[in-house]
């Protein structure tokens, strides 16, 4: 089983083992990993961002056009509910007017 070293372990061994200069060569190599990983997280997290806002807008999208249509859809339903009402009043207004004519 292979065992995980710290930076600083890694630092005291190159110096124990080769000096001071790959001690510092150890560190700055260390420190520009350790950089290059923070930077791919950032910008794998502002990336994971802009996809979730993009599936965001288009998910509000999806739902506007839904309540659109649904808006429409029961508009046309209540057209046609009023138009049943002002035949049924028209009918019932002839039908009185013919039996009181008769």
């Amino acid at each position: 089983m292979t065992e995980q070293t710290t930076l600083l372990q890694d630092v005291g061994a190159a110096f124990r083992d080769h000096g001071i200069t790959a001690a510092i060569t150890a560190l700055i190599g260390g420190t520009i990993a350790l950089l290059a990983a923070v930077t791919r997280k950032a910008f794998t997290n502002d990336a994971m961002l802009a996809r979730l806002d993009r599936e965001l807008l288009a998910e509000r999208d999806r739902v506007d056009r839904q309540r659109a249509e649904d808006r429409e859809t029961e508009a046309d339903r209540l057209e046609r509910i009023e138009a049943d009402i002002r035949a049924m009043r028209d009918l019932m207004f002839e039908a009185f007017q013919r039996g009181r004519t008769n």
